[in-house]
């Protein structure tokens, strides 16, 4: 199933009928339940008054059988009355339905009221001795499920069982079996079990049916983004984008996204053409004057111009390492561990260049620890970052160029300063990118190829860092390399 619709539609359904049988068996438990208890109520109430007839003497109406089957046992368990008609019994004390005679007539709770009174003319001395009253128990009544025939038709029953005194002092205990039917709880229930059976199957596919229409409605900017990349894809023009839905929901953030991402990756491929062009401009110049000189110097060997050829390739050599660090960082290599003490390395870089015809000054910092000025990265980089700004310095200063580090707020700050003529406040960020320079010579002179502080800038950012420049107080360019320290 590969459609997310589908998959949608049928995870929902499944989990709407989980919910729905969950929910319906629950309802038929309660349902039964309830009537059932019901039941019980009626069956109970029942036997507490066949129970207080008893108690009082009073006559036992047993006719109404079917609608509620009674049965009258004894603590010995034989069955004194029974309803009318009963045929068979189970769910009480006892499986009889044939009353017994009680032993000497005692506590049968059966005799009339016309019998009573004329026993009580004839005896007229043993009138004054009332017996004793007889008493319902004030238990709650034992209920159990049960069945009773009549007519021989068998039905199930609630049985209330409730145990009564008859009048008398040596009157037994008797319980009481009163039960209601259970054939209303039954019809209902399957009445409720056949209505969801019914509904069930119904109401999944309407949750099915609307899943799929709800779902086909919401994925649509999708496939109108899936249909949109697949044409840019295939016309391989990266100025194209996606629509975008009003919503703010998800797929309104990814048509979003995917316009930036397509909007980077048009810039990056831009870039990179730039680079191509430029790149192969530079090589070209150098190149050329190369192969010239060598041609020349075949043909006539005295003209040779053998430091010019050096001069060539030497150019040739750093641009092609500076491509090289270029193609490396655009390809997200990863600067170096090591703790590096940058005050060490300017010292270094700088004595390197005592023999330089623009003199390099470092602006010490007394007072500082030497591990103050320690960095973790790549020291090659840093390196290459530190001789980038210094021969951009002596390329456009007068006089002098000045080189201090120094700690400032948990960073380590180096600094390059010169007097020349500093860089205009409108270019002091477009001197960063690639193949930029200032002046429009693009001849083999001392201008660089314009990589040097693009270069820098994306070694100090891989470095967590920063590469900015301002004003000198010289009046110069002053630039400044903003390190975490360690």
């Amino acid at each position: 199933m590969r459609s997310v619709r589908a998959k949608a539609a049928l995870g929902a359904t499944v989990v709407v009928a989980v919910a729905l049988v969950a929910a319906g068996l629950a309802l038929l438990w309660a349902l039964q339940t309830s009537l059932k208890d019901q039941a019980g109520l009626q069956a109970e109430v029942t036997a507490r008054e066949t129970a207080v007839a008893i108690a009082a003497g009073r006559p036992v109406d047993l006719s109404d059988g079917e609608d509620r089957p009674l049965q009258i046992v004894d603590e010995d368990g034989h069955v004194r009355r029974a309803s009318e008609g009963l045929e068979a019994i189970t769910g009480t004390g006892s499986t009889e339905v044939t009353p017994r005679p009680a032993p000497d007539g005692r506590g049968d709770g059966d005799r009339n009221a016309g019998e009573r009174d004329a026993d009580d003319d004839e005896g007229g001395d043993e009138a004054d001795d009332d017996p004793e009253p007889g008493r319902v128990s004030t238990k709650d009544a034992r209920l159990h499920d049960g069945t009773a025939t009549f007519d021989g038709d068998r039905a199930d029953y609630r049985f209330a069982a409730v145990e009564v005194t008859p009048p008398g002092e040596d009157a037994g205990t008797l319980t009481v079996y009163a039960g209601a039917p259970l054939a209303s709880e039954r019809e209902a229930v399957e009445t409720a079990r056949s209505a969801l059976l019914v509904g069930l199957p119904v109401l999944l596919v309407v949750v099915g049916g609307v899943t799929w229409l709800t779902t086909r409605r919401a994925l649509r900017p999708v496939e109108d983004i899936r249909s949109e990349m697949a044409a840019i894809t295939h016309s391989e023009d990266l100025s194209r984008r996606v629509p975008e839905p009003d919503s703010q929901d998800e797929v309104a953030r990814l048509a979003r996204t995917t316009n930036e991402t397509l909007a980077a990756l048009e810039a990056s491929v831009e870039r990179q053409r730039r680079f191509v062009a430029d790149a192969s401009h530079e090589l070209r110049s150098p190149i050329a004057s190369l192969r010239t000189q060598l041609e020349v110097g075949a043909a006539h060997p005295e003209l040779l111009d053998v430091p010019g050829a050096v001069a060539d390739t030497v150019r040739l050599q750093q641009l092609a390492a500076d491509l090289l660090l270029l193609a490396r960082l655009d390809a997200g290599e990863r600067a170096g561990r090591t703790r590096i003490d940058l005050g060490a390395l300017v010292r270094e870089e700088v004595s390197q260049r005592a023999q330089d015809a623009m003199p390099v000054t470092v602006d010490g910092s007394p007072g500082t620890a030497p591990q103050a000025l320690e960095v973790e990265g790549s020291r090659s980089q840093l390196a290459r970052v530190l001789g980038n700004l210094l021969d951009n310095a002596q390329r456009h200063a007068r006089a002098s160029v000045t080189v201090s580090v120094r700690r400032e707020a948990g960073n380590v700050v180096l600094r390059v300063a010169d007097d020349g003529a500093g860089v205009p406040e409108e270019e002091r960020e477009r001197i960063f990118e690639r193949f930029v320079r200032l002046d429009d010579a693009r001849t083999r002179d001392e201008g660089g190829a314009g990589l040097g502080l693009a270069i820098a800038r994306d070694v100090a950012g891989r470095h967590g860092g920063g590469l900015t420049v301002r004003r000198s107080p010289e009046g110069g360019a002053l630039f400044e390399l903003r390190l975490p320290g360690v």
